[in-house]
């Protein structure tokens, strides 16, 4: 497991994850929008890689993938763009999410190469279960990349090993049945969850699906190892384009003292 990865949930906080869509609004924007993640407070970046059906994806993110693709975003481009982060950010836990077609059509000892010598600490592929991890959950462990799995309100108790099993880095609860950015969990369906999983689970637990704001961050963090915001950042990107660094590190900022803060506050 990624030294990185490990440090993002040992700061003595719970940890922010923030997500954005690689090549958007441009390939050449991304990596000024990353830097404002880090400089805002994030803990760990989701870099997400842009596909023409993402199936899991809300509204915002799906047109954050058709404006990342519109712009000629290639895998080859995410792969300069996480290499870049890495060398401007070395310390910093970085995570590619996506959908199993770019990660695997060349090849999974292909994707787990270019992923590690760009500075990559964890892979979600979100189409890939547990059932079929030998399609790229080997290569990626080997290249000491962390599998990073989903876990849903419907996973119970018989499935929960499953999804545990070769996974590493941290095990995002996927705190609705749905897509990303249309609904948020109740709090007491949040803290009834990351309980059971903590009876088996021996990694963080990050919660993530219809977060947007540090009001809704903030009482999570309290129950959880960490929080993932993606659609609210992404709904800056759209509406400020190349010029989103600074809405963004605002926001994240916001969100990064909630979620750093919120077990103090409650004591």
């Amino acid at each position: 497991m990624s030294a990185r990865l490990t440090a993002a949930f040992a700061k003595g906080h719970p940890a922010l994850v923030c997500f954005v869509t690689a090549g958007d609004p441009t390939p050449a924007a991304t990596p000024a929008i990353l830097d404002a993640l880090v400089e805002g407070g994030a803990d760990v970046i989701e870099l997400g890689m842009p596909f023409t059906d993402p199936m899991a994806d809300g509204p915002a993110i799906q047109a954050a993938n058709l404006r990342a693709l519109g712009a000629g975003t290639t895998t080859a481009d995410i792969l300069a763009i996480a290499s870049g982060f890495r060398a401007r950010h070395p310390d910093v836990a970085l995570v590619l999410m996506g959908y199993a077609n770019p990660m695997t059509v060349r090849g999974a000892d292909w994707f787990a190469d270019a992923a590690a010598g760009a500075g990559v600490d964890g892979v979600i592929c979100v189409d890939i279960p547990p059932e079929e991890d030998a399609e790229l959950g080997p290569a990626l462990r080997a290249r000491g990349i962390s599998p990073i799995r989903l876990a849903t309100p419907t996973t119970d108790a018989a499935r929960l090993p499953a999804v545990l099993d070769g996974s590493s880095g941290f095990l995002y609860y996927v705190s609705v049945a749905g897509i990303t950015g249309k609904q948020s969990a109740a709090l007491t369906s949040i803290e009834e969850a990351v309980a059971r999983f903590k009876l088996t689970a021996d990694l963080p637990i990050a919660v993530g699906f219809g977060v947007r704001t540090p009001e809704q961050a903030g009482p999570i963090a309290r129950v959880a190892d960490g929080v993932v915001v993606g659609s609210a950042i992404v709904d800056l990107v759209a509406a400020h384009g190349a010029a989103a660094a600074g809405p963004v590190r605002a926001l994240v900022a916001e969100l990064a003292h909630a979620v750093h803060h919120a077990r103090s506050v409650a004591a």
